[in-house]
């Protein structure tokens, strides 16, 4: 059975999963679905087309699922979609999609959101990623799993950071991040591999040092970024530098941080 504090506002239409809690003045709009054992501590407002996965926990005073931050908004219909057995700490903000990004905002599983933390329109989230206190993930960006974004971060509109790459506190980030790059400075340079990260994770040292020399090959191999990594292609067979390739030879909307 769902719990529901007596002064939670749980609007009609809105779906309340089994044994859930809804804290006291917590505010629930008519097209949410929360999923089983979904806690919602007090104050918490959950609006918009926004669905919450099972046993998500969303901290006081965080607001889920209101209007894009965007001028171009226009009152459209668009989605804000939520995985399992996230974190949402106290004042987070999460907004729904714009039409021209897609029309959804999207979080994956397993995901810390510490306090203050912004994740804007259309923005992409894979599973354990963490974000730091009072840091901003803009609209379209994309954050692939086991990324960690440090405190008093901004992402910019449009970056994508690849898989297990680490952001550095106060780094402001511009350009695409390649998987499990280290990214550190006022204007976030790339300074290296999360090889923390990687060790933690418990990836084989061969694939490690495979990393290490593609990333060095990156950084002083002959032609342009893009002719590395076609190079890198073609010569290793490393799982993780082929998840590094494929990651630099997408689509990308804001160039690429190089190694310094």
């Amino acid at each position: 059975m769902a719990g529901i504090h007596p002064s939670a506002v749980i609007a009609e239409g809105a779906s309340i999963g089994p044994d859930c809690v809804i804290g006291p003045f917590c505010v629930v709009g008519p097209d949410v679905v929360l999923g089983r054992g979904v806690t919602l501590k007090s104050h918490v407002v959950v609006d918009g087309d926004t669905h919450i996965g099972d046993e998500t926990t969303v901290f006081s005073f965080a607001v889920m699922g209101e209007i894009p931050q965007d001028l171009k908004f226009d009152g459209e219909k668009t989605k804000l979609r939520i995985g399992a057995r996230n974190r949402i700490r106290e004042h987070v903000t999460m907004n729904t999609g714009t039409t021209g990004g897609g029309g959804m905002t999207q979080v994956g599983d397993d995901n810390l959101f510490m306090a203050g933390c912004h994740v804007a329109h259309d923005a992409q989230i894979g599973n354990r990623v963490i974000v730091v206190n009072n840091s901003a993930i803009a609209g379209h960006c994309v954050l692939e799993d086991d990324v960690i974004v440090g405190g008093l971060c901004g992402v910019h509109q449009f970056v994508r950071i690849g898989k297990g790459a680490i952001i550095g506190a106060l780094s402001m980030v511009t350009s695409d991040v390649i998987p499990h790059g280290l990214v550190m400075g006022q204007r976030g340079e790339l300074d290296g591999l999360n090889l923390v990260g990687l060790k933690r994770k418990g990836v084989a040292r061969g694939d490690i040092t495979a990393l290490r020399a593609a990333f060095q090959m990156l950084k002083d191999g002959e032609g342009t970024f893009h002719d590395r990594a076609e190079k890198l292609k073609e010569e290793s067979d490393s799982a993780f530098v082929q998840d590094m390739v494929r990651f630099i030879l997408g689509t990308s909307d804001r160039g690429f941080l190089t190694p310094k």
